[in-house]
């Protein structure tokens, strides 16, 4: 028995570092994204973002094109509140249904974090709208961009949330690549559509990083003290 409990403590020594590292690698990427995010709005309310804004802007509008365009606009409404919180319920609902309780609530946090914090920083900083390239511009203030914060909460989440429970390694990565992908298709059509200033999208995945990180270390540590995480051996005694 003494043999045995010290296997089990020998195979669990390895799974506590690599989550120590995990924890302290979202740690370091959510205190770099705020500081940078902290950085950004300091140049924005100072307008020393207008050189750049303006450069990146007339960049991607020479692009434009009418099929890219509706392409846009499709893109667009998928990062939007409306679709973003009818896939969350649906993803929530899953998860539930597949007794993943944990998984459902930090999804469900994460969400309802992602509208608060938007809202929030919206009218911390009050930014106006840029002209827009196409339709007319949303009534809300344009820093930062909820379509980037909302997008990477919610894709990145799920894709934690899947790639944890995924075997394979190159499946996990397809996972990553897809979520990546439509993060960044997301922000970028908020730039072509003109409804709002690279400056905000930047700092819409900032703020978001900053907040998913908060979450998934929340979830780890919860994880952890719950018994969760990698199973502990009961004690035993050796025969006298």
């Amino acid at each position: 028995m003494a043999v045995l409990s010290t296997m089990r403590n020998g195979m669990e020594e390895p799974k506590k570092a690599k989550i120590g590292f995990f924890l302290l690698g979202a740690i370091l990427v959510a205190g770099a994204a705020l500081l940078f995010f902290g950085w950004l709005a300091e140049e924005v309310l100072e307008a020393d973002t207008e050189q750049f804004d303006a450069f990146v802007r007339t960049a991607v509008h020479r692009l434009a094109s009418p099929a890219l365009t509706s392409m846009m606009q499709g893109v667009s409404f998928l990062g939007s509140v409306g679709v973003l919180a009818t896939l969350s319920l649906l993803a929530i609902s899953l998860f539930f249904y597949f007794h993943r309780h944990r998984e459902a609530a930090s999804l469900a946090i994460a969400m309802a974090g992602a509208a608060g914090l938007d809202l929030a920083l919206k009218y911390a900083f009050h930014r106006a709208r840029p002209a827009p390239f196409f339709g007319t511009s949303p009534n809300s203030y344009s820093f930062p961009s909820g379509h980037a914060l909302g997008s990477l909460c919610f894709f990145g989440v799920l894709a934690a949330i899947l790639s944890a429970h995924t075997p394979r390694r190159g499946m996990r990565l397809l996972l990553w690549m897809v979520a990546a992908l439509f993060i960044g298709v997301i922000g970028f059509s908020r730039i072509y559509l003109g409804v709002h200033y690279p400056s905000d999208v930047i700092a819409g995945y900032c703020a978001a990083f900053v907040w998913v990180a908060a979450v998934v270390v929340l979830d780890k540590v919860f994880k952890s003290r719950s018994g969760e995480g990698p199973e502990r051996s009961p004690p035993t005694s050796e025969p006298t």
